[in-house]
């Protein structure tokens, strides 16, 4: 039997966790007061999608790397805490959207954060149920297009595709040899994606039209 998988992003894909995650990582900044270091909505917006390390370089660029990774994962420590307890905000009808491509499809989550983050999103919003596996840079320790790779060989897919928000996303899915949908609702921006959609509800529709064999 053929075997068809769906691999989603996270942020920008699945949720929007940046307006809860912003004041968690403040609460981390504030610690450390040699730092003098504040973010906004829009600082998050723009991490959103990239490692820790990636983050550090950018948000932290003048102080020690591994001091700076430590901070950061500090930032996700907090972070951890708050959207266990308050979740973040779901993008609209995705409950809908799940159900649905779960009757036809095997559904995975691959995002390249911290190991906890996505079993936050799962267990606030309980969407346990919809996803067979998942994974995460912050677990492996490998980028997204291994990750997407690791799924697709660990569940034994015939056929996949990815759903992402950002040209990262995109490459992943180039790496990994499977085709990408564009969320063009998301944080990113990818010029010339073959497929893509405005908003999650037009995905049912648009899978038909990839995962035809």
């Amino acid at each position: 039997m053929l075997k068809k998988g769906i691999i989603f992003d996270l942020d920008g894909t699945l949720w929007d966790s940046s307006e809860q995650v912003v004041p968690a990582w403040n609460i981390v900044f504030n610690r450390y007061h040699e730092l003098n270091k504040s973010i906004s909505l829009a600082d998050m917006k723009s991490f959103m999608g990239k490692t820790i390390e990636d983050i550090a370089g950018v948000l932290l660029p003048n102080i020690d790397r591994q001091k700076g990774i430590k901070i950061l994962k500090e930032c996700c420590n907090e972070e951890q805490i708050y959207l266990r307890e308050h979740g973040g905000k779901l993008y609209p009808e995705l409950e809908k959207i799940l159900t649905n491509l779960s009757e036809k499809y095997f559904l995975y989550i691959v995002s390249n954060c911290q190991d906890g983050y996505v079993q936050a999103f799962l267990q606030y919003h309980l969407m346990e149920g919809y996803f067979k596996d998942f994974e995460m840079s912050g677990r492996t320790g490998r980028k997204k297009g291994e990750n997407i790779k690791l799924i697709i060989d660990r569940n034994q897919l015939s056929e996949a595709l990815y759903v992402g928000d950002t040209i990262g996303d995109s490459e992943a899915a180039a790496e990994a040899g499977i085709p990408f949908v564009y969320a063009a609702y998301g944080f990113g921006e990818v010029k010339n994606a073959k497929y893509s959609i405005s908003q999650i509800s037009e995905l049912s529709e648009l899978v038909k039209n990839i995962l035809i064999t």
